[in-house]
């Protein structure tokens, strides 16, 4: 499958990884036109199974896996690991998410693989990395932002660590592997050569923690959490109005002077306690207290209506709903919409894409996540399989129990007449 109006037409993935990190990478990749082979186990991803559900299809698996194709390869036995080292011969990046070790010993680790296909790109997702005293321990997003020090930075001083409300360490380590990916793919071009590329998610994690990491590296202590407020800057965080809740930023004098204006207490600016960034950091409980008395008698809009035509960085706290139905979202194209096919009505399938917009090529791609091997015999036939070969593959197991003990396969006449849906 060739997408010609895309940065990656003409990259071929095989992808191996399941549930987010590793299908998070290659839904990034597919959105710009490469050609993502998803090799699913015979029982499916397990994100297939993960609410919520839609007519009986996974939300999160029809995000992550948006744009791929679907085979099933059963890795447990002889002629499923040849069919996948086959699909890995002709591509140009494979990507898993194994703990370390578990590829070797299916036949589709970067030594056996890279040795038929030298110039084969081949990231690895793991929790710890392929190397460490950490690096077999099994890893969850929870896990991963408790041992990196973001769940301590996070929520209230005077309240226990807070787990961020997104799978933070499984979507950072997934983009840095896609980044990774491509990384290796430019220099590939220069040199021919491909690369192991090792991900792990606590490395990525405590690299998307960059000002958490930067104030330790700086001081040697441990930064400590401070709530809806900057730890060094203020007013900077979350204040109340009377109908809910709206951030300011305001890092100089400057700007503090405007601010202090528009809410009606130009005096503030020439108060001692308020007189730099790190003074009014000092005093934040005083100086909150005298921005809520005057926020908390209007409302949330009101008061980013004031504020803003002041030139204050203001917000309203959306939730997101509200982010992605904005007219904003909208323009920006954060969600497509795609029809659930024809018979009874449905809702359209709304799926998000990577986000960077390229100026020489067309839209991304965003196509419906496939049914479970779904284009097994597509694929198959792209690799020259005849009709007397898939049957041999499906009786030997390769493409799972199911296929083997299915009489509809056991004749190659049979495979004939079958569609792509296998």
């Amino acid at each position: 499958m060739t997408f010609p109006d895309l940065p990656l037409a003409g990259v071929r993935i095989v992808d191996f990884s399941r549930v987010l990190a590793g299908p998070y990478c290659t839904a990034l990749l597919s959105d710009l036109g490469a050609d993502v082979i998803k090799i699913e186990p015979p029982g499916g991803d397990d994100y297939r199974a993960v609410g919520p559900f839609t007519d009986g299809e996974s939300g999160l698996f029809a995000a992550m896996n948006r744009n791929k194709r679907s085979i099933v390869i059963d890795l447990k036995c002889d002629a499923g690991r040849e069919l996948a080292q086959t699909l890995c011969a002709a591509a140009d990046v494979v990507v898993e998410n194994f703990r370390p070790g578990v590829a070797d010993k299916l036949g589709i680790g970067y030594a056996q693989l890279s040795e038929r296909n030298p110039a084969l790109v081949y990231a690895s997702v793991s929790g710890f990395g392929q190397t460490g005293p950490e690096s077999h321990r099994p890893a969850y997003d929870i896990i991963l932002q408790a041992m990196c020090g973001l769940m301590d930075a996070t929520g209230s001083p005077d309240d226990s660590p807070t787990l961020i409300g997104e799978s933070v360490s499984d979507v950072v380590s997934g983009l840095f592997a896609s980044w990774g990916v491509l990384a290796a793919l430019l220099s590939r071009e220069k040199t021919g050569k491909g690369t192991h590329v090792d991900v792990s998610m606590f490395d990525a994690t405590l690299s998307l923690c960059a000002t958490l990491v930067a104030r330790f590296a700086a001081t040697g202590i441990a930064p400590q959490r401070v709530g809806n407020r900057h730890p060094s800057s203020a007013p900077f965080g979350a204040y109340r109005a009377h109908d809910g809740f709206y951030v300011v930023a305001v890092l100089n004098n400057k700007l503090f002077g405007a601010f202090a204006s528009a809410i009606g207490e130009p005096h503030l600016s020439s108060d001692p306690r308020y007189a730099s960034d790190a003074s009014r950091c000092l005093h934040e409980a005083d100086l909150r207290a005298c921005i809520e008395a005057w926020s908390s008698q209007r409302s949330v809009a009101e008061v980013n209506r004031i504020l803003g035509a002041a030139g204050i960085p203001v917000a309203p706290i959306r939730n997101v709903q509200q982010a992605l139905e904005s007219e904003q979202a909208k323009v920006r194209s954060l969600l497509t919409e795609l029809p659930r096919g024809t018979g009874r009505e449905k809702p359209p399938l709304r799926l998000p894409s990577q986000p960077v917009k390229f100026s020489a090529y067309g839209a991304n791609r965003v196509t419906a996540a496939p049914r479970l091997g779904e284009h097994t015999v597509e694929i198959l036939h792209g690799l020259h399989l005849d009709a007397t070969r898939i049957a041999e593959l499906r009786m030997q197991g390769a493409l799972g129990r199911e296929a083997a003990n299915s009489a509809q396969f056991a004749q190659p006449d049979a495979l004939n007449k079958e569609t792509d849906h296998a």
